[in-house]
């Protein structure tokens, strides 16, 4: 198992629902509003394995004192394998500059 973090990666809507339901985030019936949100965000994590979608995260920040991480999932078939630890790591070291 390969794991990839990404800050920089492209997300496709279909395999964010996939994930997002996979978790059962009722956030999956909304993708018009999920994928906005989330590529607007300060900061957005991937992992992938085999470049498949496993996880994500994300970070919203008012840039001076209080950062929020509203969004972290990783696929039910992939949990307690320091994936979440993994992104929200990347995340944090991204907000800290």
């Amino acid at each position: 198992m390969e794991l990839e973090l990404s800050l920089e990666d492209d997300i496709e809507t279909d395999e964010v629902i996939e994930l997002y339901k996979a978790n059962g985030w009722s956030s999956a019936e909304k993708p018009e509003k999920l994928i906005p949100a989330l590529k607007n965000s300060d900061a957005l994590v991937t992992a992938r394995i085999s470049g498949k979608l496993v996880g994500i995260g994300n970070a919203i920040s008012d840039g001076s004192l209080v950062v929020y991480y509203p969004h972290m999932l990783v696929h039910p078939d992939h949990k307690r394998k320091g994936i979440g630890r993994s992104m929200m790591e990347l995340l944090q070291k991204r907000i800290e500059r």
